[in-house]
């Protein structure tokens, strides 16, 4: 293996080697979002599909993550990330090009999209697992708290503006050239990872398989309570979704602008708390930044239940946006402690483990949204979410996370 020698005080940023994954990571989540947003409007404008086709659509979308989740990760950890990251760029470009393709010589079908749309998401498993995998090789662990907040501020933005800005694209060139364009931006993405210099070695090997990652995560002191946070937020999050879905469309009545420019503040708050992420571990130690920002935030989330008419939907905005500032936080710290902690040889399996217990545990959000509110009304499923993001920072305080001041501490 190659040793590299860093500067710990040089901002990650300055690295060329960091910049071309930073470039590569940006240009793959446009594409995503564009894509996100264009093969549905590409499918209801040329091929006429209903509702039901395009909720299939979205859940295939997601349906990889928890299909081929796990066993993605010892495959990658027997492979050079590198490779995979290119590889799995390239892939999506041919799945996503055959798209407008078909378009052209009018053969495209719904069939076609179901399998492109599952097919991608399938790549996208592995580039997410490799991406997470490779950056301690590529920034060092003493920056990853940095290489981070960096990562998860540009994944917020792109969340947030992403399919604003796809729509803007589908409006100038039309759903097909917006698919192409989508596709040129994997091509984009894998043209520069292409030229990294990780410090991977030459031949990765590893032993085991998907049943040693769950164990090795579930077991783990300082892994299973980061994950179990993460789940809790992600279940409360997408419960909370749900509930503003159908709130703000039936029962309040409000224009669908509304509810983006709702959701979009959150994004906001996610993306002020990567930014502040490494100031807050930097001033309070990392373990206490976890919980002391808990405590902070906890009580606004029931802010966000109280949405209505008038002054509350602003008051509801506010602890909405506050509420996702410890999310933004968490995707920086939390992140970091699970790359710390885990050898270079299990780390495909942990960040693949994760992945799907975290995916999951968005799948179970939305479906047991759905199954509450059918049953005891949508304020029910909102006060429960804001519940889960009240509490959730118990988890982190009520373990050994909590004692933890800098991240050599759990080398």
């Amino acid at each position: 293996m190659t040793t590299l020698t860093r500067d710990v005080r040089r901002p990650v940023l300055a690295d060329r080697d960091f910049r071309l994954l930073f470039t590569a990571a940006a240009a793959s989540k446009i594409s995503t979002q564009l894509g996100a947003l264009a093969v549905p409007l590409l499918a209801q404008t040329a091929l006429h599909a209903g509702a039901g086709q395009v909720g299939l659509l979205a859940a295939l979308s997601t349906a990889a993550f928890l299909l081929v989740g796990l066993p993605a990760g010892p495959w990658i950890d027997r492979m050079r990330k590198r490779r995979v990251l290119v590889v799995a760029d390239l892939v999506r470009a041919a799945l996503v090009g055959s798209v407008p393709a078909a378009w052209a010589l009018g053969v495209l079908t719904l069939p076609q999209l179901y399998a492109v749309t599952l097919l991608t998401g399938v790549a996208t498993v592995f580039f997410d697992v490799a991406h997470l995998s490779l950056l301690p090789a590529l920034v060092g662990r003493d920056r990853l708290v940095a290489a981070n907040s960096a990562l998860a501020g540009l994944s917020t933005v792109a969340d947030v503006s992403g399919r604003g800005v796809g729509g803007f694209v589908v409006q100038a060139l039309g759903a097909p050239f917006a698919v192409l364009a989508d596709a040129v931006g994997y091509v984009w993405s894998a043209c520069f990872l292409r030229n990294l210099r990780p410090a991977e070695p030459d031949r990765p090997a590893a032993r085991g398989g998907m049943g040693e990652g769950l164990r090795f995560v579930l077991g783990h002191p300082i892994l299973r309570p980061a994950v179990l946070e993460g789940a809790l937020t992600n279940l409360s999050i997408q419960m909370c979704q749900v509930a503003f879905l159908v709130l703000f469309t039936t029962e309040l009545r409000l224009p669908a602008g509304v509810l983006g420019l709702f959701l979009a503040a959150g994004g906001v708050g996610a993306f002020l708390g990567s930014v502040a992420a490494p100031v807050l571990a930097r001033r309070l130690g990392v373990g206490r930044a976890l919980w002391l920002a808990g405590i902070a935030v906890a009580p606004f989330a029931p802010l966000a239940a109280l949405v209505q008419h008038g002054p509350l939907l602003w008051v509801a905005g506010l602890g909405w946006t506050v509420s996702l500032f410890k999310v933004g936080v968490d995707n920086v710290l939390l992140v970091s402690f699970r790359q710390h902690v885990t050898p270079d040889a299990m780390l495909g399996r942990m960040n693949a483990t994760t992945r799907f217990l975290l995916t999951g545990a968005l799948a179970l959000g939305g479906a047991l949204g759905g199954l509450v509110g059918q049953y005891a009304g949508v304020h029910v499923v909102l006060w429960l979410g804001a519940a889960g993001l009240t509490f959730r920072w118990l988890i982190a305080f009520f373990s050994p996370v909590r004692q933890i001041s800098s991240m050599t501490e759990v080398a």
